[in-house]
Order: structure tokens, then sequence, then C-alpha cells
């Protein structure tokens, strides 16, 4: 089943039109990218943390409880952007390989932190206040490391690829 119909009429909707032919584009893009930014910085605080290579003084709970509201304040303006963005051109987009592996690593990326604050964190008492946290804590912050480096670069080359 395809969804280019789907797409087709989002690119066709007068608010996408507009977004696409004028300053709306580069505004949602500008918009994206520092939301973006903010959302990568946060949850590498975060990540280097369960790794035990920075903020060790601090507490894990403190860290998240601390970061991940601002964390997902920005990530809900960089969607709402990115979303902005897709809509004027959103077969282009689904067809772009650099964008569907941007979104696949964003659903493993979701699934990860899903799995560390669903489950890892359940543990968190026992090392919390460790230098170096669980292993399983340690292995949630490399993918999630991992996993949005990943992010960043398969944006980037998102305007570079024509397919």
């Amino acid at each position: 089943m395809s969804l280019s119909p789907l797409w087709t009429w989002l690119e066709s909707l007068p608010i996408s039109i507009y977004i696409a032919g004028g300053w709306g584009f580069p505004l949602c893009e500008s918009i994206h990218v520092l939301a973006s930014t903010f959302v990568v910085g946060s949850i590498l605080m975060v990540d280097l943390r369960l790794l035990g290579l920075a903020g060790r003084r601090h507490p894990v709970s403190r860290i998240t409880r601390e970061i991940v509201p601002w964390t997902l304040g920005a990530c809900a303006v960089s969607v709402l952007a990115g979303f902005g963005m897709f809509m004027g051109q959103a077969n282009h987009y689904m067809d772009n390989r650099a964008f569907q592996v941007k979104l696949a690593l964003l659903l493993l990326a979701a699934m990860n932190m899903g799995i560390f604050h669903l489950h890892t964190s359940r543990g968190i008492a026992r090392w919390d206040t460790a230098g170096r946290p669980s292993a399983a804590a340690r292995l949630g912050g490399a993918c999630s490391l991992l996993l949005w480096i990943g992010i960043m670069l398969s944006a980037r080359w998102i305007g570079h690829l024509t397919r």
C-alpha cells in the first residue's frame, strides 16, 4: 500500500504551499536546527554521565530530572518545525534515503530512551551516585550517543541526496 496519495494531499494543503513557497521553509529549517542542537546537546550531557565520562559528582537521577523536561520541550519544537519543512515536499522526503535512515534512527533512539526510562532506571538506586553506572545504563548511553550521531549525520545528508 503506497502512502503517496497521503503525501500528495499533504503537499497540496494551503499551509504547505505557503511554507514551501516563501520564507516559511528557511524559518522552519532554522528553528529545526536550533531546537535539534539543543536536543542533542542535552542528550549528550545525560549520555556522558551514563557512560561515566562526565558529571560523575552528580547523581544520574538529578541530571535526568533537570534536563529531560527541557529536552522534551526542545524535541517538540524540533518536530513541529521539521514537520513544517516536510509538508511542502513530503513525497520527495519519503523517497530520500537519508530521510528514511533518519526516521529509522529516531525510532530506535525513542525505543532506547523508552527502555532506559521504563526498565534500566528502575534500578537507579543501586548506581545513581556511582562514578560508573550499571552496565545496562552504560549500554543505553552508548547506544543513545551512537544513534544521535547517526541521526545528525543522516539529517545533514538529506539536502544532498536526490534519492
